[in-house]
């Protein structure tokens, strides 16, 4: 089969032609049939620090967001037939230790995650553990299925400890309005949020924010954020707040656009320390901060279904470019230019 392998610690990776791999107890193999590209994908595609202190296995298949058909099963797997289309939970776990236990598999201690710790699926076909393999709604298409994952993360943002019901005639704003900023304005559009704002920088990114139910897009490298949410908002603050940029000064300017009492929910990853004013904008506030990751096992899941199957939330705007796997170097290129939303490659074609 055709695979993209990272081969070498450098920039770039390889299209190369490697044995199909046979799934193993308790596993499927599927045929891809969508698979989009992350931001971590691109890391590992640039080969920047993160990566070179991340990546311990070389060569390696990439690509974590995937959805296909069951072409086999191995053995002791009892619940799914080839020809099942599904989509991949790319975060694999050990099922025992405290956290899973408990049922917050996706914080599992042991952690493997597809694409990153072993071969993932920008190839024709990628084995996963049959527990993993979440079984897609007919009315979901294929490239949309891809995109699961990463939809799911901007649920689970928005849905933290309950969100759902908060965000319900609540303002909303959304810090950084790449792919999974811009899930995250739809799902609040979705769930009945008064009043929608998108705070992005990049003016193609800003359209695409509008276009997923932003009903206020504003530029902080042209406005005072914050000054913007509040006059929005009749100087109250918006009392939820989803960080999706991981920029140290937006975190803060999140806390400061916060609600007394308001929800803040951080997804994006910041590369050095973050200096918050505590005092003022969380502890008098009583702020709540969440820390998120990934998605719940399988909760999350069957939100992004209803979402998604129903229409309840419309992705095809965030959803910009699809390519040929083939052309994979002109797919990282448009990925990382600013200039899409999520960008998808097809093995098939």
């Amino acid at each position: 089969m055709r695979a993209l392998r990272k081969t070498a610690a450098a920039h770039g990776a390889e299209l190369v032609e490697i044995p199909t791999p046979e799934p193993g107890p308790g596993e499927v193999l599927l045929r891809v049939q969508a698979a989009s590209i992350c931001g971590t994908d691109v890391h590992i595609f640039r080969w920047d620090p993160w990566a070179q202190s991340r990546i311990t296995t070389i060569p390696m298949t990439f690509g974590h967001e995937v959805a296909g058909t069951i072409e086999a099963v191995g053995p002791e797997s009892h619940h799914l037939r080839p020809g099942t289309f599904v989509s991949a939970e790319g975060h694999v776990f050990c099922g025992f230790c405290p956290p899973c236990r408990s049922g917050r598999m996706h914080i599992c201690e042991r952690l493997r995650i597809l694409g990153v710790d072993f071969d993932g699926g920008f190839a024709e076909f990628v084995t996963i553990p049959e527990r993993n393999a979440w079984e897609v709604d007919p009315r979901i298409p294929p490239d949309v299925a891809s995109i699961h994952d990463p939809f799911g993360n901007a649920v689970h943002t928005a849905f933290i400890a309950g969100g759902a019901a908060e965000i319900a005639a609540a303002a909303v704003a959304v810090i950084g309005c790449g792919p999974i900023g811009l899930f995250a304005l739809g799902i609040a559009r979705a769930a009945g949020a008064r009043l929608v704002i998108g705070v992005e920088p990049n003016d193609y990114r800003q359209e695409l924010a509008k276009k997923m139910g932003a009903d206020l897009v504003v530029d902080p490298s042209r406005e005072d954020v914050v000054a913007a949410v509040h006059a929005a908002t009749d100087g109250h603050g918006a009392e939820v707040v989803l960080e999706m940029s991981g920029v140290p000064k937006a975190i803060d300017q999140g806390t400061r656009m916060l609600a007394v009492g308001g929800r803040m929910s951080l997804l994006g990853l910041p590369n050095e320390p973050v200096a918050l004013d505590l005092t003022d904008q969380v502890i008098f506030k009583e702020a709540r901060l969440f820390g998120v990751t990934g998605r719940e096992i399988f909760r999350t899941w069957q939100q992004t279904t209803t979402l998604l199957a129903t229409g309840m939330v419309d992705v095809s705007p965030v959803i910009t470019h699809r390519f040929p796997l083939e052309r994979f170097e002109e797919a990282f290129e448009v990925t990382a230019s600013g200039r899409s939303g999520k960008v998808i490659l097809l093995p098939q074609l």
